[in-house]
């Protein structure tokens, strides 16, 4: 009896070599042919479950982002954080910093697929944006939350305040990559920050 093929199977599969790859080489070398290399299949495999390098390359973001979104809820859950609005930014921020092998890649292979898709029209054309702005919806509505009661300024804008928190994540997460500064260092800068936008929080 012929075995039954898992697709869904295989396209992870495919896309997780995609990942390896990338965060060894760089996602600017990966090609549907190193994929494929790296997977141990054929590339007209590749071209079957992906059409375009394009569509490949948005799969694997798809598949990196929701690793992190689960990182992100086993922390929240780990720090006992609940409906905390602070214990909840904190952990979303905290993965910002990346500590470990899976966080650095997440970082490094966002950060690089940004910065391609601004110059490669194929790559702009995704729904790449989709993921932060949620991600910043999500704050802004904690930050509203907290607001609300009255565990921050009452004058805060939880939008604006949910864009600097990003940005500041985001800039401190690329300064670790670059050696900038230890990942314990940037934990402190943004609790630092934390406790300012918090200032009634213990």
């Amino acid at each position: 009896m012929p075995k039954l093929v898992d697709h869904e199977e295989r396209r992870a599969h495919i896309v997780d070599a995609l990942l390896r790859s990338a965060a060894r080489d760089g996602l600017h070398s990966v090609t549907m042919r190193s994929v494929a290399t790296e997977a141990g299949v054929s590339v007209r495999l590749v071209q079957y479950y992906f059409d375009t390098k394009e569509k490949l390359l948005l799969d694997a973001m798809t598949r990196l982002t929701g690793r992190m979104g689960e990182r992100v809820r086993h922390r929240v859950r780990a720090t006992g954080a609940g409906t905390d609005p602070r214990g909840i930014i904190e952990a979303v921020l905290l993965e910002a910093v990346p500590t470990d092998d899976e966080s650095r890649a997440f970082h490094l292979i966002h950060t690089e697929y940004a910065v391609l898709s601004v110059t490669d029209r194929a790559l702009a054309d995704q729904a790449f944006l989709a993921a932060p702005n949620e991600m910043e919806a999500f704050l802004a509505a904690h930050l509203a939350t907290a607001r609300r009661s009255g565990d921050t300024d009452p004058t805060l804008d939880p939008h604006r305040e949910a864009a600097v928190l990003l940005a500041t994540s985001a800039g401190l997460g690329l300064s670790v990559l670059l050696g900038q500064r230890t990942p314990e260092e940037a934990t402190a800068t943004l609790r630092y920050h934390l406790d300012r936008v918090f200032p009634t929080t213990d």
